[in-house]
């Protein structure tokens, strides 16, 4: 084990805070100058790990993968700078992945719950509404204090979006959810699945497509979050084009939401909702994006520092993980540059120390 490890440059403790002086000791991080000499010392901007907020690691195309590409899936995104994630989602049981000293941060949040045959297949506990109660009650249990439902998907027989569950369930799901000291994000594409999750008391919503002016008021009184997932959203218009002889309402509202993606983000932020950064990796969309995600939330109109506070002090903070701070683990990330002026930096990382362990 590297016991002492000097960070000799600027370290960012927060998207408008800077301090000089921090060392790993033992795997953990203090400002105090050890009595003994560095058996290490790294020299650059100093940043937290990564965070990537909706991540399916275990979770491939067809659903469950095998543990050996399950270790693939959270190598990449350590190797990219993720160092903490929040899974959104996954078939295999990825418990063991907190023995593994070398692999990030994992977060669980136990398997998707979705309607009956109202969502991908493979990739769900299916219930119809009667027992989406029990379902939700049972995957708080198997998780780190997550639930995820799909909220809404394509309903074949409207040809068009709809949402999963009816409104007056979905405000029992949530409170039996709390119950169990979990909270509940949702799959949310469509506008009308907004009020309900709103109504319900949902925590956090993931997507977040079908986000109108008229909503930003009700997510920013109740504190929830949204997590665009930008990098998926530019597959929208493949889905449409697939979709688009058998069910054309559903393909040209795919469109709709993708065309506003960019806008309605901007107009989250500048309402003050609060947003993080998560790439949806796991089905279509391959591990070790998070600094694309940001890049996009930058593109969208959030300033660099506050989509790197996206994917970093902020998310950290919101799921209860420690930063830069004493006596916090050692999982940080050493960049070239200063990545609040340009994020381009966190693609080409100097160092990244997990648990007081350089990874490279």
């Amino acid at each position: 084990m590297t016991r002492i490890i000097e960070f000799s440059g600027t370290v960012l403790t927060g998207p408008g805070t800077e301090h000089h002086g921090l060392w790993s000791v033992d795997g953990r991080l203090t400002f105090r100058r050890p009595a003994a000499a560095p058996d290490l010392i790294l020299d650059g901007w100093v940043i937290p790990g990564l965070v990537d907020a909706h991540c399916h690691i275990g979770l491939g195309p067809g659903g469950d993968v095998p543990e050996r590409l399950a270790e693939e899936q959270a190598a990449t995104d350590r190797d990219a700078g993720t160092l903490l994630v929040r899974d959104a989602g996954a078939v295999h049981d990825t418990r063991w992945i907190a023995q593994r000293a070398d692999l990030p941060r994992l977060i669980r949040s136990g398997r998707h719950i979705a309607r009956t045959r109202r969502y991908l297949r493979g990739f769900a506990v299916e219930v119809e509404p009667g027992d989406l109660v029990e379902a939700v009650r049972k995957q708080a249990r198997a998780g780190d204090g997550w639930v995820k439902l799909v909220g809404d998907w394509i309903d074949r027989d409207a040809g068009d979006l709809a949402a999963s569950f009816p409104a007056r369930m979905l405000k029992d799901a949530v409170q039996a959810a709390h119950d169990e000291g979990a909270r509940v994000t949702a799959h949310c594409f469509a506008e009308d699945t907004l009020d309900d999750m709103l109504d319900a008391g949902i925590d956090c919503i993931e997507h977040a497509t079908g986000l109108l002016p008229r909503h930003l008021p009700r997510f920013v009184e109740q504190g929830v979050p949204i997590v665009p997932t930008l990098i998926n959203i530019a597959t929208f218009p493949d889905i449409a084009a697939q979709a688009e002889v058998k069910f054309p309402r559903y393909a040209a509202h795919m469109r709709r939401l993708w065309e506003r993606r960019a806008e309605r983000v901007r107009e989250a932020f500048d309402a003050g909702v609060t947003i993080y950064a998560g790439t949806d990796a796991g089905s279509v969309i391959s591990h070790g994006r998070i600094v694309d995600e940001l890049e996009a939330l930058h593109a969208a109109g959030l300033p660099a520092a506050a989509a790197l506070d996206a994917g970093s002090w902020a998310a950290r903070n919101w799921l209860g993980a420690d930063g830069i701070t004493e006596g916090a683990s050692a999982d940080v990330l050493v960049c070239a540059g200063d990545p609040r002026r340009n994020l381009a930096t966190l693609h080409d990382l100097k160092n990244i120390v997990l648990r007081g362990e350089p990874v490279r």
